[in-house]
This record gives C-alpha cells, sequence and structure tokens, in this order.
C-alpha cells in the first residue's frame, strides 16, 4: 500500500486543474523515486501508475506522462521492484489496447530484462512472447523479430527446454534470409547446434558448432570453445562414412590440437579401440544429457563408444566371435551380437553374421545405407521356409488320409495305439 504522503499528493494532483496536472503528476513521480524507502518504492509506484491510467485524461495529455513512467521506470535498480510495478502497469495498459502500444512494449521489454535479471529465464521467455511482433500500429523489421525471438530461444536453452526453443527458432528460420544484423545470425547458429545437440543429432551439432568456430565475429576463446562442442558432438555420432568424413575435416583444422578433446577424436578419427580409462577421462568433461540414458538402458556415450571399438575391432579383426567382441566391449555377448547386427543393418560396416557358430565376419567399409534390401531378401526367405513346411505338413496329412482309405483296419490299430 501507498504511503500516506504520497497518497495524500495523489488525490491532490487528481484534484488539480486539467493544465496543472501535467506538472504535478511528473513532480510526484520524480520524488516519489527520490524519497521512497526502498521497501515502499514497488507500493508507491504501482498507486501512482493506478492513479494516473483511471484519470479521464485526453490522450494527448496521458500519453507523455505515461512514456515518462516507463522511462523512469528503467532506471529504477531493483529487479523485483521492477518486476511488480511493470507488471501491475502492464494490466492497465492492457484496455486501452493501440493507444498505448508502445509504452507497452517497451515496458514488456523492462519487465523482461528484470526477470533475467533475476536468472528466471521462462518469465523471461514468456514475457517478450506477448511483445505485438506482427502489429499494424508499427511495422518491425526481420531484424526486430529475429532478435526477439532469439532471446526467447537462448532463454528456453537456459532451462534445457528445447522443445519451447524448437518452436521459436524455426519463427527465426523463415526470416533469417533477411536478417543482416552479425550478432543475431550468429546467435541463430549458434542455438540450432545447440538443439541439434540436445536432440542427440550429433553430426548435424557438430557441423553447426564447426561452422561458428570458424566465424571471425566470434571471439577467439568462444571460437575454440565452439570448436570443443563440435569435436564432442562429432565423437558422439553414430560411427560410419557420414561421420568419418567430419572427422576428417576436424583433423585437418589447424586449430584441432588445440582443443582438449583432440586425443581422443584423433582415436576416433583413425578408428582404433578406445580404452575404459580414456572414456573415463572423456566422461568427466562431457554435459548432462551426453550421459543420459537411451532406449536400452546404456548412456549416450556407452553406445557412441560401443560403434567406435566395433568399427575398430572390425579394422583389426576379419572375423572374431561373439564372446570375443563382448569381452573387449567391455558388455555380454547378447548385447554385443545385438550392436553389431545393427550396425551391419545400417550399413555403417559391412559383413555378416553366422548366428549358428557365433562369428562376427567384416568384409571392407560400409556402404552408410541402411541394407533394406537385405532386410527384405530375409523376410522372402523366411516366407519361403513358411511356406515348404506348411507344404511338408499338408504332404503328410494326405498320406494319413490315403493310408486312412486303403487299410482302414491298420490306421484304426495305429490311431489306437498312439493313444
Amino acid at each position: 500500500m501507498a504511503s500516506a504522503a504520497v497518497q495524500s499528493r495523489l488525490e491532490s494532483a487528481k484534484t488539480a486543474s486539467t493544465s496543472e496536472k501535467p506538472q504535478a503528476y511528473s513532480a510526484l513521480l520524480e520524488s516519489i523515486l527520490k524519497d521512497s524507502p526502498q521497501d515502499e518504492l514497488s507500493a508507491n509506484l504501482s498507486n501512482y501508475a493506478r492513479t494516473l491510467l483511471d484519470e479521464s485524461l485526453g490522450i494527448v495529455v496521458l500519453r507523455p506522462l505515461v512514456t515518462n513512467f516507463v522511462h523512469l521506470l528503467r532506471s529504477v535498480k531493483n529487479p523485483e521492484v521492477k518486476i511488480d510495478v511493470g507488471n501491475v502497469l502492464l494490466e492497465l495498459l492492457e484496455p486501452k489496447g493501440a493507444q498505448f502500444e508502445e509504452q507497452d512494449a517497451q515496458t514488456k521489454h523492462i519487465v523482461a530484462d528484470a526477470y533475467e535479471e533475476d536468472g528466471d529465464y521462462v518469465k523471461t521467455a514468456q514475457t517478450l512472447q506477448r511483445l505485438p511482433l506482427d502489429s499494424t500500429q508499427k511495422q518491425l523489421s526481420s531484424d526486430d523479430k529475429a532478435k526477439v525471438w532469439i532471446r526467447i530461444v537462448r532463454c528456453y536453452l537456459q532451462e534445457d527446454d528445447t522443445t519451447s526453443a524448437f518452436t521459436y527458432l524455426n519463427k527465426v528460420k523463415n526470416v533469417i534470409h533477411e536478417v543482416t544484423n552479425k550478432e543475431t545470425r550468429i546467435h541463430f547458429q549458434l542455438s540450432q547446434a545447440r538443439i541439434y545437440d540436445a536432440q542427440r543429432s550429433f553430426l548435424d551439432a557438430a557441423q553447426a558448432y564447426h561452422t561458428v568456430s570458424l566465424d571471425s565475429f566470434v571471439d577467439e576463446e568462444d571460437r575454440l570453445q565452439a570448436l570443443s562442442a563440435a569435436f564432442v558432438c562429432a565423437i558422439l555420432a553414430p560411427a560410419g562414412p557420414q561421420r568419418a568424413k567430419v572427422l576428417a575435416k576436424f583433423h585437418k583444422d589447424e586449430r584441432a590440437n588445440q582443443v582438449e578433446h583432440f586425443t581422443i577424436l584423433e582415436k576416433v578419427f583413425f578408428e582404433r579401440i578406445v580404452y575404459p580409462e580414456e572414456v573415463k577421462a572423456f566422461a568427466a568433461q562431457l554435459q548432462e544429457h551426453h550421459l543420459a540414458k537411451t532406449a536400452d538402458g546404456s548412456t549416450v556415450l556407452e553406445r557412441a563408444i560401443f560403434d567406435q571399438n566395433i568399427l575398430g575391432v572390425s579394422k583389426i579383426y576379419q572375423n572374431i566371435g561373439v564372446d570375443r567382441l563382448a569381452e573387449i566391449l567391455g558388455t555380454d555377448a547378447d548385447k554385443a551380437e545385438e550392436l553389431a547386427a545393427r550396425m551391419l543393418e545400417q550399413g555403417r560396416i559391412a559383413g555378416h553374421i553366422d548366428q549358428i557358430d557365433r562369428w562376427i565376419f567384416f568384409e571392407g567399409v560400409g556402404s552408410g545405407e541402411r541394407k533394406t534390401g537385405h532386410a527384405e531378401k530375409a523376410r522372402t526367405e523366411l516366407h519361403k521356409w513358411d511356406a515348404n513346411v506348411q507344404g511338408l505338413a499338408e504332404d503328410v496329412e494326405k498320406v494319413a488320409t490315403m493310408i486312412q482309405n486303403a487299410q482302414p483296419d491298420f490306421y484304426a490299430a495305429q490311431t489306437e495305439q498312439q493313444a
């Protein structure tokens, strides 16, 4: 509740003549900002806003007073006061529509800044979402719209809400070709990389991070950080020909040996086996979502290392027993066979599995394409087998019927004996 002194001056301002009201309200606002104790500032400013906007002042008199109030609200240092007073003002301006659209937009920016200063990124994003970016009163450029949307994306990414972030990133995608602001374009590329990363599209993320790392507009330290993120995503990407191309590009980068992950990236690039102690050291530097569990119970990192080591084994051995492969991978035999079968089926390695003798045979480099034809052939062969079994059963049934017809006594005797 406003202090008694402020309430008294508000009453005086309300009863002043129309010509004196602007001066009375302006002087009172300056006094509130200057003299109010911190614990009363929010209540005094909120009451001032309510009184001002309840006035039956004409738009010509009222708009400058509201504009001045918004301008001075931005100068308040306490973010909680900005949030409280700003939300009161937004509630008061909402029914007034387009008459105060500019003041409404500025207030939303102030409130969003205050939420961000307080570390509440979801509220920041939600406040920015309420901005009238497609207003007929004021035409905004693609740069202005993209700047707001990218800020919303970054706020949601701070809270690991990639679904909401992706929604607004798609809005930016629709106008990015018209955006000229270099900083906005860089933030778009980086946000896109972070979303790919969170969605486990590691090859796309690796290339997006690498693009950012090559941009001279970005600080050198940030470029190396982006390159490091690119290395991590490339290592976590599914092993195979597509990843090999990306790794080759990264390994040739003249800055590669400055990145802490270069040693493990080099092992992965040369398709060598990565050992448990190396995996443990690498895992300690990863983000939480890189260690998340997949559908089969293994982590994203474990799955990547399994794939890498199967690829490494295929370069050393022409064939290997399933049990021996399981020993190298540090898992059970069924899991090892399943992992190898998946890589073979996806065309990431070439070869076949002898499931009867439990041997895996490697046959050079994978094509990188799913073996849909192989799967179809397997299904066809299975159908043929089923048809043959069914045909054999029908033939046996025919012979039994013939015996029954030709030798009914013999047939009955055999049937009773079996019973």
